[in-house]
């Protein structure tokens, strides 16, 4: 059997030929939206939105919805606290007892009286910043560390303030450091006589000058009473038998070392002199007591009767 060819179809036989469709080529091209779209996507601004604050917003617009309820904001809050507590209250983080190290008894009395915690507490509700800062805030404390040690116990080192002199001033007596630091009130003098004695308006913002001539002062240390402060500007030494020296308010320790020097010379505190004044260090006056004086002018008078030059 030979095959039929289509474009001469053998005789006699009918044959409908149908021409094939012509095929369309595709354009490559993108269309108008999705070239929009693609510029679009190349926008650093609108990619940045899209990939960041697009999913921030979906899930902040979720939490939104989800808290809109307040039962459901009621229950989260209960089970966060829930959680919290149940690790604030292990035993690992309980504080249980305070120990107080380098404060006396007194001080220690203090300590605990201005920090009334009730233990047992989890540590962390304890501030120890604020805490640390009320203690240093007591007269008698210079410094304070505050920590709390393996097995609840809060640990307060304490270094006090140490007593140097007693201040008389106007209306109380107390007790200050070298810097001049209140360490403590006092009832009366008799309490610290083992202190030296300052006195007078602002002796106590000059205690590290009065200390120096205090030390300068070591000689004649069993006939000092004390320094008052003159005009808060200088110092007086007193002395026992109402003796006093002067001294300038400049240089004072200097002063007083002159005074010393002439006294282990000539024995000069012990004459009688009511007062030795260096407020000139050109010309040191003396002044003599009025007993002194009459028996200077009487021996004056004797000599003037002898005809004694």
């Amino acid at each position: 059997m030979q095959p039929v060819d289509q474009q001469h179809p053998a005789p006699g036989f009918e044959y409908d030929y149908v021409p094939p469709e012509p095929q369309v080529k595709s354009d490559p091209a993108p269309s108008r939206a999705a070239y929009r779209l693609q510029r679009l996507w190349l926008t650093p601004s609108f990619r940045k939105f899209t990939m960041v604050w697009l999913p921030i917003l979906m899930v902040g617009l979720s939490f939104t919805v989800y808290f809109a309820g307040q039962d459901r904001r009621y229950a989260v809050t209960l089970w966060v606290a829930d959680i919290r507590n149940s690790i604030e209250t292990r035993p690992e983080f309980m504080v249980n007892l305070m120990a107080i190290d380098g404060a006396s008894r007194e001080v220690s009395e203090d300590i605990r009286e201005v920090m009334p915690i009730d233990f047992p507490v989890t540590s962390f509700d304890l501030d120890l910043e604020a805490m640390r800062q009320t203690i240093q805030g007591l007269d008698a404390v210079a410094d304070a560390k505050l920590r709390v040690r393996p097995g609840g116990i809060l640990q307060v080192e304490v270094s006090e303030r140490v007593p140097v002199v007693v201040w008389r001033g106007r209306d109380a007596i107390e007790i200050l450091d070298r810097t001049g630091h209140r360490v403590a009130p006092l009832v009366a003098r008799a309490q610290r006589p083992d202190l030296p004695l300052l006195a007078g308006d602002g002796a106590h913002k000059s205690v590290p000058e009065a200390i120096a001539i205090l030390d300068a002062a070591a000689p004649i240390k069993d006939r000092l009473r004390g320094l008052v402060r003159m005009g808060e500007r200088r110092w007086d030494v007193v002395l026992d038998r109402e003796q006093r020296i002067l001294l300038p308010e400049e240089n004072p320790v200097e002063a007083l070392e002159r005074v010393m020097a002439l006294n282990k010379i000539q024995d000069l505190l012990a004459r009688d002199l009511v007062a030795i004044d260096m407020r000139n260090k050109n010309r040191p006056t003396l002044r003599m007591s009025a007993t002194a004086m009459d028996q200077l002018n009487e021996a004056k008078l004797t000599q003037q009767q002898r005809g004694e030059p």
